[in-house]
């Protein structure tokens, strides 16, 4: 029994000192095992090309599109004697908005009516002129006063006639009244004026903004160092608030002849195609300025990258233990995300999250192996 206690003894000493099996160490591999808690921590997703940013988004506004906007004003002064175009309405151009009670137009009216007259007479008195000269009943100096009372008499039909074409009224009307008209089409979108109102013509804001809202424009300040990436055509992608996830088309359309020397910014307008209303102006905008859509690239989330000694670094999982670093090169670096122009490829899984955390353990098998 004693021999048998000695011999087992013997046994288990020989089986404790024998070494474990372990991976051989890969450098820039790090293994965690199966059962490991730091899995939890670590997130993967698979790379694929997507459209390659050029630049931060933007921060814009849309505003109406001052090619299909009319901003009306009364010409003359007057009172409103008609109910005005309601808010909302679709009107064409040429539409009545109100209808005006005005001095002004009646004078205007009755300084043509006037010219018309004073006209007549003058044409009366020259004819008269030219057969006394004819028969030498007057001097040629008499004839010649006619004929400049005649001239001016016409001058001042056209002039009066003038206004009546300016103020859009017809020669035969003689009411005092004026129609104030809409010079586009679209719909009544602002309207400061009520029934019985007193309006001028110096008049600080318009009586009525009429505007086609189905054109809107989005305008956006750009800095100086990313005007090469903008030019007139570019692609632009709009989003509001209004409408979380949907994206909306636009085009840039005018980009300013002036730069800001306070903001160090450049005024640039795109135009909004607005088909369905849904749009308004005033809304503001986050704008990404699109590539050419053969223009495709690797996008990374910043959350992915680590930097050491001016270089940066990703994680690979080659499986569902093993993880690889590697150098990347970024070409763009955004708020958020990164472009990558090497180091990675399509269908690769990338570590998205967990990232400093493999590095660490990196470290720390390093430091195991090498005692």
């Amino acid at each position: 029994m004693l021999l048998t206690a000695l011999l087992s003894a013997c046994s288990d000493s020989s089986d404790k000192t024998q070494p474990v099996s372990q991976e051989p160490k890969v450098p820039g591999v790090v293994v965690l095992s199966p059962d490991s808690p730091k899995k939890a921590y670590v997130k993967t997703a698979n790379l694929s090309l997507s459209q390659h940013p050029l630049l931060e988004p933007l921060a814009g506004k849309i505003i109406y599109n001052e090619t299909t906007t009319s901003r009306i004003s009364s010409p003359v002064a007057g009172r409103v004697i008609t109910t005005p175009v309601a808010l909302g309405t679709l009107v064409q151009a040429g539409s009545a908005l109100l209808e005006l009670d005005s001095p002004d137009v009646a004078d205007a009216e009755a300084n043509f009516a006037k010219s018309q007259a004073d006209l007549m007479l003058a044409r009366h008195g020259f004819n008269r002129q030219r057969e006394l000269y004819a028969g030498k009943a007057v001097s040629r100096k008499e004839l010649e006063q006619a004929q400049d009372n005649l001239n001016d008499a016409q001058s001042e039909v056209q002039r009066t006639q003038n206004r009546l074409k300016n103020l859009r009224l017809g020669v035969r009307q003689n009411d005092g009244r004026y129609a104030l008209r809409s010079a586009v089409s679209g719909v009544v979108v602002e309207r400061d004026v009520n029934p019985g109102m007193e309006v001028r013509p110096d008049r600080d804001t318009p009586l009525f903004v009429v505007s086609d809202i189905k054109k809107l424009t989005v305008l956006m300040e750009v800095f100086e160092v990313n005007l090469s990436k903008i030019t007139q055509g570019k692609r632009l992608s709009i989003s509001v608030p209004a409408y979380p996830g949907e994206r909306f088309p636009a085009t840039v359309k005018y980009i300013g002849q002036v730069l800001d020397e306070t903001t160090r910014t450049v005024q640039v307008r795109g135009e909004l195609p607005n088909t369905n209303g849904r749009l308004l102006p005033g809304m503001y905008a986050t704008i990404t300025v699109e590539s050419d859509p053969s223009d495709q690239a690797i996008t990374i989330p910043l959350t992915a990258v680590f930097t050491e000694d001016d270089a940066d670094f990703v994680f690979i999982a080659l499986d569902e233990n093993h993880y690889q670093q590697r150098p990347v090169e970024i070409a763009l670096r955004l708020k958020d995300t990164a472009v990558i122009t090497k180091g990675l490829q399509p269908n690769q899984k990338l570590v998205t999250e967990g990232a400093l955390m493999l590095r660490a353990e990196e470290e720390v098998e390093t430091d195991a192996a090498n005692p």
